[in-house]
């Protein structure tokens, strides 16, 4: 079974208790971290790597992107997805051959660039070019950012869901959804569900979020903050 068809099945037939949790590695030390761990895949958070690269979110180069999914892909036998923002402007034969050859097995799209929501039809052409160049090679996970850069309104984003969905997405994300409206959104969207879950204790675990109606958990780039403030601590420490 190659990569990619593995990375398909574990969205297949899971029970409400037990979502397919994604940790997010910036780097290839982090993924080798997480895959010793027992996770059977691994998603990279844009914001994540953005920050051990010295950058801000959103502001990382393409070509460091790519390069740094390729380090942590290269590094660990699980599958990898990728979180490539809104596509660095690539045309969709270009971002599908240059996530491949990261070696990645999936990719989040967002549906917004520069804190704005992108005309949905507009951005359901560009997850069909996607889908078209990719075939079968790339699980594409659609973002929805309207819990983030729009009106909150969760029939919004099952509109948008459906026109992703209809475009060839595998999966749909609505970032920062509330869980009270993950039910409604659960009833609305057809397929896999991606959620975010928090690493401060202020919202849903993992599970809880598989209850909801979650079929995959993500955490953006919690772990690596996490990380980040734990190394704070250890070096305040070191100080005389």
């Amino acid at each position: 079974m190659s990569k990619v068809d593995e990375f398909r099945a574990l969205h297949r037939g899971r029970s409400p208790s037990d979502p397919l949790v994604l940790p997010g590695p910036w780097d290839a030390a982090a993924a080798r971290v997480l895959e010793s761990a027992g996770f059977p895949a691994l998603a990279t958070p844009s914001a994540g790597v953005a920050a051990s690269l010295g950058y801000e979110d959103g502001a990382t180069p393409a070509g460091e992107m790519f390069a740094a999914v390729a380090r942590i892909a290269r590094a660990v036998d699980v599958p990898v997805s990728a979180d490539v923002e809104a596509g660095y402007g690539l045309a969709p034969k270009e971002l599908v051959e240059r996530l491949l050859e990261a070696g990645a097995v999936g990719c989040n799209l967002e549906d917004s660039d520069g804190g704005v929501l992108k005309d949905p039809h507009e951005h359901a052409d560009f997850l069909a070019g996607v889908r078209a160049a990719a075939a079968d090679a790339l699980f594409v996970n659609a973002r929805v950012d309207v819990f983030v850069h729009g009106d909150g309104d969760p029939e919004r984003v099952i509109e948008r869901a459906a026109l992703y969905r209809a475009a060839g997405a595998d999966c749909v994300y609505p970032i920062l959804a509330p869980p009270a409206v993950v039910p409604l959104l659960r009833s609305g969207i057809e397929g896999p569900l991606n959620l975010l879950a928090r690493l401060d204790g202020d919202g849903p675990s993992p599970a809880a979020l598989g209850e909801l109606g979650a079929t995959r958990v993500t955490f953006g780039p919690g772990l690596q903050r996490r990380a980040a403030a734990a190394l704070r601590e250890i070096a305040a420490g070191l100080l005389p």
